[in-house]
């Protein structure tokens, strides 16, 4: 039997699976996907970088893939979890994508941003926390992947997939992680992710980004500090904005 084929009758049995890619050289995990029939392995047999998903991902994972192969090695393939439906099967995927951080995934599982790995001090502020209560049109950027590196308003102000006719809608801007509002911004001025716009940022073709600063006080109390209320932290959510209107 090929190993690198699934039968129907196989596929059956599957039905939604996770699974992990493993580098034979350092037995390390590269990457981390979901999938059903024999998706596991079109990564390999993929001729160039047109696959679905982030420019950057494809091409992290196909750039260790054709190491390997050039290497003259095989790619591990390892079913992680089966016989789910597709709903368990994104949450199993967000869990390991968390637990492998330098894998080359550059989209984190749905739901990571709010339910993902937390310390228990986390978990206790979340929770604690009093919920948000919307009193202008608000636009929640979750910033998890970014502001670790970056000054907090650097990280919300650039670069979304947003529609520009309801980013200049909103009246505030509110950087979130974990679930919880960490920053209040004002945006002025929406403009497209670009170098003559962003002279100072790599230019993201399809997204915007603002130049803005930070909310008043009066406004900042009303959010900072606050827990995303659950009708805005919907359940397997991978879009890191999100609209209060």
């Amino acid at each position: 039997m090929a190993d690198d084929f699934f039968s129907q009758e196989v596929v059956g049995a599957l039905k939604y699976y996770v699974y992990r890619l493993i580098d034979p050289r350092n037995g390390e995990t590269f990457y981390v996907g979901k999938g059903q029939g024999n998706r596991v392995f079109s990564h390999v047999r993929a001729e160039s970088t047109k696959l679905e998903g982030d420019a950057d991902d494809i091409d992290n994972k196909m750039g260790k893939i054709r190491e390997i192969i050039n290497a003259g090695l095989t790619v591990v393939h390892v079913i992680h979890r089966h016989g789910m439906d597709e709903a368990t099967a994104y949450e199993v995927e967000a869990a390991l994508i968390d637990a492998y951080p330098g894998i080359s995934n550059v989209v984190g599982g749905r739901g990571s941003g709010d339910r993902g790995a937390m310390h228990a001090t986390e978990i206790n502020h979340l929770y604690s926390s009093e919920p948000a209560k919307f009193q202008h049109r608000a636009l929640l950027i979750n910033v998890a992947r970014t502001a670790e590196d970056l000054h907090l308003l650097e990280a919300t102000r650039y670069a979304w997939k947003i529609d520009p006719t309801r980013a200049k809608q909103a009246e505030v801007v509110l950087a979130t992680r974990r679930g919880l509002i960490i920053g209040v911004f004002i945006a002025k001025k929406w403009m497209v992710a670009s170098e003559e716009n962003f002279p100072d940022r790599h230019p993201e073709p399809g997204r915007l980004g603002f130049d803005g600063e930070e909310a008043p006080e009066a406004i900042r109390k009303l959010y900072l500090d606050k827990r995303v209320p659950d009708e805005y932290r919907k359940r397997g959510a991978a879009n890191p904005v999100r609209y209060t209107w």
